[in-house]
C-alpha cells in the first residue's frame, strides 16, 4: 500500500481521545459561575469544589489556572482563587462589540433566512415567552441564547458566527442577573426582529437588534447602579509560617 493510501486508510481509524478531566472540570466549573451558582467575588476551595465536583484536587487546580488565563476567576497569590468580579467597564465594551456583531448578524440573515429558518426563531420565541411565564431564569437565559445563535447561523457567514460564539457564554453571564427584569419586553423586541427578518429587510432587521442589545447593555449596568453597595468579600487570612524556636 502507498503512502498516500496509507494515510487516507488511517485517517478513518483515528483513536478518539477522551477529554481531559481538567477541561470537563472548567466547563462545568465555567456553568456554575455563568448560572450564578458561583457568585462573584466568592472564595473557591478547591477540596470543596473537588468533593462537589466527584472529582480530585488536581484537575480542579488544572481547571483553575485555565479558568485565570480566561478571565473567569481570579488567583490571588497567599489567599487562593475567587470568582472574577466583571467591571463595568469590562461589561459595556463587551455588550457594546456584541451589538455590533449581532446587528451585523440580522442584516445578513434578513437576506439569506428561508421559511424553515424563520419558523424555528419563532418556535424559539415561544419557548422563550413560555420561560417567561413560568419564571423559569435557567430557561429564559437558554432560549435568549439559542435564539441570538440562531439569528447568526441564518447569516451563513461562519467568521461572524465564530466571533458571537466566542462572545456567548460571557453574555449568558452577565443577561442572567437581568433575565427577569428584561422579561416581556425582551421577547416582544424579538417577534419585531424575527418580522424584520421574515420580511427582508435587512436595515430595520439590523436596527432592530442593536437596539435591542444596547436595551439589555443599559439594563444591564442599570442594575449593577441601583444594587446595594456591598463590601467585596474580604480574603482569608495568610497563614504564617512556623519558625523553630531560637536556642
Amino acid at each position: 500500500m502507498q503512502s498516500t493510501e496509507l494515510a487516507q486508510d488511517m485517517l478513518g481509524r483515528r483513536i478518539d481521545r477522551p477529554v481531559p478531566l481538567r477541561e470537563r472540570v472548567y466547563e462545568a466549573m465555567q456553568e456554575l459561575i455563568i448560572s450564578g451558582s458561583l457568585a462573584p467575588g466568592q472564595h473557591l476551595v478547591e477540596s470543596e469544589l473537588a468533593e462537589t465536583l466527584g472529582v480530585s484536587r488536581q484537575p480542579v487546580r488544572e481547571a483553575l489556572q485555565l479558568l485565570n488565563s480566561d478571565g473567569w476567576v481570579d488567583l490571588r497569590p497567599g489567599y487562593g482563587a475567587f470568582v472574577h468580579a466583571p467591571t463595568d467597564q469590562e461589561v459595556d465594551q463587551l455588550l457594546a462589540v456584541r451589538s455590533v456583531l449581532e446587528g451585523e448578524s440580522a442584516r445578513l440573515a434578513a437576506q439569506q433566512a428561508d421559511a424553515d429558518g424563520v419558523a424555528r426563531l419563532r418556535e424559539l420565541c415561544d419557548e422563550g415567552e413560555a420561560a417567561i411565564a413560568a419564571d423559569d431564569i435557567d430557561r429564559i437565559v437558554a432560549a435568549n441564547a439559542e435564539l441570538h445563535r440562531y439569528v447568526t447561523q441564518l447569516s451563513d457567514n461562519k467568521v461572524l458566527l465564530d466571533f458571537v460564539t466566542q462572545v456567548d457564554r460571557r453574555v449568558r453571564w452577565y443577561y442572567t442577573p437581568i433575565a427577569r427584569q428584561r422579561g416581556t419586553d425582551s421577547w416582544r423586541e424579538h417577534r419585531r426582529l424575527i418580522d424584520a427578518i421574515s420580511n427582508g429587510d435587512s436595515e430595520l432587521a439590523s436596527r432592530i437588534m442593536r437596539e435591542h442589545t444596547d436595551r439589555t447593555r443599559q439594563s444591564y449596568l442599570k442594575e449593577r447602579e441601583d444594587a446595594p453597595t456591598t463590601q467585596e468579600q474580604a480574603p482569608p487570612a495568610r497563614r504564617r509560617r512556623r519558625t523553630a524556636p531560637r536556642d
